[in-house]
């Protein structure tokens, strides 16, 4: 298919950024409308984005690369109702909040949040609050525990300033609407790093069916992870020939080993243990482009499903009925992981620009010329 007869909202972000497809790079698997895990009926994004100041390192003053990323599973309409979830752990230098609730009772509840690594207590924290004032204190129980998650911008980011405070956490709640989502430096992903190119938020989406249902599962990630020699893309070793700019060669520094957090969603039912074996999947989709899960990572993943929200608002103890999909019909739901995450990661990076930080780091983009030109050649 021509890129020109591809939808608009696979082509470009809503802020007019180019994302993987636009450029002409395919995938396998169908993407829902919107290619963004806001295809998952219900589900609604937001973001606050802190850009300010250059030049040297003021600690509390900046400069500031980060903001946070907001992720409501039910959307505005219905923040009390949990979902069931379930998580992966590829490798733990991290922190998501919630883990040991999630995995003993296989469900979550309320907004998730991403951000920088030392303001992932006062997203948790905030999350809380801004629940708090949307539900009745008889249900608080549900959302006393949500997630927050993060990886480190230190690179960009006076990340010791602690810029985030409980206004950015709630403006990126507040914000959190359907539709096509932005990609890039936004929210959460502002100051990330994949793959010693500019990073950050990415989505992507595939629609699975079974029978005559048509699901949605849909993933997104704020890519933070992967040395430049690794980039693999569409099955292409490119980051071996786009060398120029790298870390270590303009600043004399290694860059950290980064993080990766992935959010998987569907509309499917699932049990908690399915949920569980999707976000697992999540690992073989950024092995894709090349993540190794070094040992300084954070490889964290989450899956839930919106399905079955009768079962998850019970509160008596009479017996409760929910469907889910057999096991053996998950593969095609395991593909669509895989496809989805790999995908996002790579939106990450073409969704985006070259950029300046603290003490003049500079982060270079993926340029999209060389990258065609790589992959013209090799196919």
């Amino acid at each position: 298919m021509a890129i020109s007869d591809l939808p608009q909202a696979w082509q470009k972000t809503p802020g007019g950024r180019t994302r993987a497809r636009g450029l002409g790079l395919t995938f396998d698997g169908h993407p829902g409308p919107h290619n963004g895990i806001t295809d998952v009926p219900g589900l609604a994004v937001g973001y606050c984005t802190l850009i300010s100041g250059s030049g040297p390192l003021k600690v509390g003053h900046g400069p500031v690369r980060t903001g946070v990323t907001a992720i409501l599973p039910r959307g505005q309409g219905d923040v009390a109702t949990p979902v069931f979830a379930g998580l992966c752990s590829l490798n733990g230098n991290g922190e998501l909040t919630g883990a040991h609730w999630i995995e003993e009772a296989g469900q979550c509840g309320g907004p998730i949040t991403i951000t920088n690594t030392h303001s992932c207590g006062i997203a948790r924290d905030a999350s809380i609050k801004w629940a708090a004032q949307r539900i009745s204190h008889d249900l608080m129980d549900n959302v006393g525990l949500p997630v927050a998650a993060e990886t480190f911008d230190g690179f960009l980011n006076d990340i010791n300033g602690f810029h985030v405070t409980e206004a950015e956490v709630f403006q990126a709640l507040d914000a959190a609407a359907s539709g096509p989502v932005e990609e890039g430096s936004v929210g959460g992903g502002t100051g990330m790093i994949a793959y010693e190119f500019k990073a950050g938020s990415g989505t992507a989406s595939r629609v699975v069916n079974h029978g005559d249902a048509a699901y949605r599962l849909g993933a997104f990630v704020q890519a933070n992870f992967g040395r430049r020699e690794n980039l693999t893309i569409a099955g292409v070793p490119v980051g071996r020939d786009l060398m120029e700019g790298r870390i270590k060669e303009t600043h004399g520094t290694e860059p950290p080993d980064g993080s990766i957090i992935a959010v998987i969603a569907t509309d499917a039912p699932l049990m908690p243990h399915q949920l569980k074996r999707l976000a697992r999947r999540v690992g073989l989709g950024i092995g894709r482009s090349g993540a190794c899960a070094y040992n300084g990572s954070g490889d964290i993943f989450l899956a839930f499903s919106t399905a079955n929200p009768e079962a998850m608002r019970a509160t008596d103890a009479r017996v409760q009925n929910f469907a889910f999909l057999p096991d053996p019909s998950l593969d095609p739901f395991f593909e669509a992981v895989i496809q989805a995450t790999d995908e996002a990661v790579i939106n990450a990076l073409i969704a985006n620009e070259t950029m300046t930080g603290r003490d003049d780091h500079q982060v270079v983009a993926l340029p999209h010329d060389g990258l065609m030109d790589l992959m013209t050649r090799f196919r």
